[in-house]
C-alpha cells in the first residue's frame, strides 16, 4: 500500500492551538491542493480525537473515510459518518460487534488485534484499500511517521507561531526511523498562497 501523510503546521511545529475553534493553518490554495491530493487515494485516515474535536467531513468524491478508536466514543451523527462516502471504523476485536450495532449502516467496523500502523494497513488492504491519505492528529501522525509507514510526507508550514507548550504538535516523543542518519528526500518546495509546502519522499525497503 502507498501511504501519503499530509499535515499543516505552524512555524514552531503545532497542528492546532487550545481554543474552542479549529486553528486554520492552511491557505485557500493549500486546502484546494489537499482536496486534489485526497482524490488520488482510496482512503483518508484521521484519528478519533480529530473526529471528536473538529467534526471533519473530509470532502472527497471517492476516498473512503477511516478512523481508529479503542474506546468507541464517537458520535454516529457526526459529519464523518454522514453517508456521503463509505466510512470505516477500525476497532478492537472485542468491541466490533457492539460498535457495528451502534453505528449500523453509518460505518463498516474493521476489527484489529493491535493498533500499530502495520496492522491498520493490513486490515485496510484486506478491504480493498491500495492507497491511504493520513491526516492526523498527533497520535496517528507519530505512529505512522516514527515507524516509517509512509511513502510521501506533505508538510505545509503556516507563516505564524503558536507558542503554547500544551497545544498539540506534529508528533510526540518517539524513536523515529528517519533520524539524523536516515534523512527523508526533499522532492520540492511549493508556495500555495502564504503557505510553504514541502514534499518529502521516503524510500521503503
Amino acid at each position: 500500500m502507498r501511504v501519503h501523510v499530509s499535515v499543516a503546521v505552524s512555524i514552531d511545529g503545532y497542528i492546532d492551538d487550545r481554543s474552542d475553534e479549529r486553528l486554520i493553518l492552511s491557505s485557500p490554495e493549500d486546502l484546494a491542493d489537499v482536496r486534489e491530493a485526497r482524490e488520488q487515494c482510496d482512503a483518508i485516515l484521521v484519528g478519533a480525537g480529530t473526529v471528536r474535536r473538529d467534526n471533519p467531513a473530509l470532502r472527497s468524491s471517492n476516498a473512503v473515510r477511516v478512523t481508529i478508536t479503542k474506546s468507541g466514543d464517537l458520535d454516529p451523527a457526526s459529519r464523518f459518518f454522514d453517508g456521503e462516502v463509505r466510512a470505516i471504523l477500525i476497532a478492537a476485536r472485542d468491541r466490533a460487534n457492539e460498535l457495528q450495532t451502534r453505528f449500523h449502516e453509518r460505518a463498516h467496523i474493521v476489527a484489529v488485534d493491535a493498533f500499530d500502523p502495520a496492522s491498520i494497513v493490513t486490515a485496510l488492504e484486506s478491504h480493498g484499500v491500495r492507497s491511504l491519505f493520513v491526516e492526523g492528529g498527533t497520535r496517528v501522525l507519530t505512529a505512522f511517521l516514527s515507524s516509517g509507514t509512509f511513502d510521501r510526507l506533505r508538510l505545509a508550514i503556516a507563516p505564524f507561531f503558536v507558542g503554547d507548550a500544551r497545544a498539540p504538535r506534529l508528533v510526540g516523543a518517539s524513536t523515529f526511523l528517519n533520524d539524523k542518519n536516515h534523512r527523508l528526500i526533499l522532492q520540492g518546495v511549493r508556495m500555495l498562497g502564504d503557505v510553504a509546502v514541502l514534499d518529502y519522499e521516503r524510500l521503503r525497503a
